[in-house]
């Protein structure tokens, strides 16, 4: 079979492969995720926004997708690249194949490629811009077309709900709203067991209109981009600290750091997949988490912010949870409600829940 795409870095670097999904030409930040499983919950994460993924491991689409499965009802990356793709998944609750999925949301794909050279690559020269498009597309026109295409910068607004809405749960202790940057449904599924119902609001929802709802707290969401590029949240955040408990989560941690005058920087290549260790300075305890971030916060910034180092990245040391006992206000940087990966953070819920009942 003759390739018919092409993945180009903006380094000259070419990946000949097949095409399947869209077949549209995408320009796109690449980032890989390390999974072996979830690859539905990674393309409807609204994080990936402006991303293509690769996933490192070899065979993606297996099992198909599922409708209770999705984490959003927007596929967020804009492509998929893969070693192997299967056509004909085997799974009893399959609606659909991969191919056949990303076909319908106009996402392009491409499967053939070595995902253990271009992971490699990724890892070594830090994330890169790429364009897929035909494989007979020239390596210089391919790199002009990267680097005439501007980097989007409003990607929260565009994956943010634009109007807010609920989700109820039986026998609600606590009222909670979250600002939605780029929420995942497993999060609020969470909060729902932990006996919240939650009010999902704009990310440029004012504070003041948060306050009018009575919340028994705030918890800031995760979602795509650099957390500086949103500064509206910020503000939000800044009117909200010591008047009602929050979380946050990933870019919503990050968000709750600048808020409070530290700063964030972004990593070579970022973290994403289920296997990163991280350390509870608290207790000692470590667990295995589920990652999808580019930016993290810089611990020397934290000082004289009120926000102490709870948590710590086995693997390079970056700061991966905040708190500050006087404010109510924790945060981490992974995914506690996993969607995919380990479970075994999901206990950050009950300490929510812990901080709204002191208060």
């Amino acid at each position: 079979m003759k390739y018919d795409r092409k993945l180009l870095l903006e380094d000259g670097s070419e990946y000949l492969g097949f095409g399947f999904g869209s077949r549209k030409d995408a320009v796109f930040e690449v980032v890989f995720n390390t999974s072996m499983t979830g690859y539905q919950e990674i393309i409807s994460d609204p994080s990936y926004t402006d991303q293509a993924v690769v996933m490192a491991y070899p065979l993606i689409g297996n099992y198909g997708l599922a409708n209770e499965d999705f984490e959003s009802r927007i596929t967020a990356p804009s492509a998929l690249i893969v070693r192997t793709v299967s056509e004909t998944p085997s799974n009893f609750r399959s609606i659909s194949s991969l191919p056949e999925y990303l076909a319908d949301a106009d996402v392009p794909g491409i499967g053939g490629v070595d995902p253990r050279r271009l992971v490699r690559s990724l890892r070594d020269r830090g994330t890169q811009r790429g364009i897929l498009t035909g494989a007979d597309v020239p390596a210089a026109e391919g790199v002009r077309r990267i680097l005439e295409t501007p980097v989007q910068r409003d990607a929260v607004r565009r994956c943010s709900c634009k109007k807010r809405w609920y989700m109820r749960t039986s026998n609600p202790l606590y009222q909670v709203v979250a600002i939605d940057c780029g929420i995942k449904r497993n999060i609020v599924r969470e909060l729902n067991r932990y006996h919240c119902n939650v009010t999902v609001v704009p990310y440029d929802t004012d504070s003041e209109v948060i306050m009018a709802m009575l919340p028994d707290g705030v918890f800031i969401s995760n979602g795509p981009g650099d957390p500086e590029d949103v500064p509206e949240v910020v503000e939000t955040l800044k009117k909200l600290r010591g008047r009602v408990p929050m979380f946050g989560i990933c870019l919503g941690h990050q968000l709750l750091a600048l808020s409070a005058g530290a700063s964030t920087y972004k990593l070579k290549f970022g973290h994403r997949g289920g296997n990163h260790p991280v350390k509870d300075l608290r207790t000692g305890r470590i667990e295995i988490t589920s990652q999808n971030h580019s930016y993290a916060v810089e611990e020397a910034s934290l000082a004289g912010t009120g926000l102490a180092v709870t948590h710590i990245n086995l693997l390079d040391g970056t700061v991966e949870g905040l708190r500050s006992e006087r404010d109510r206000i924790m945060s981490v940087q992974y995914h506690p409600e996993s969607a995919p990966g380990p479970r075994d953070s999901l206990h950050l819920f009950s300490q929510f829940t812990e901080l709204m009942r002191k208060g």
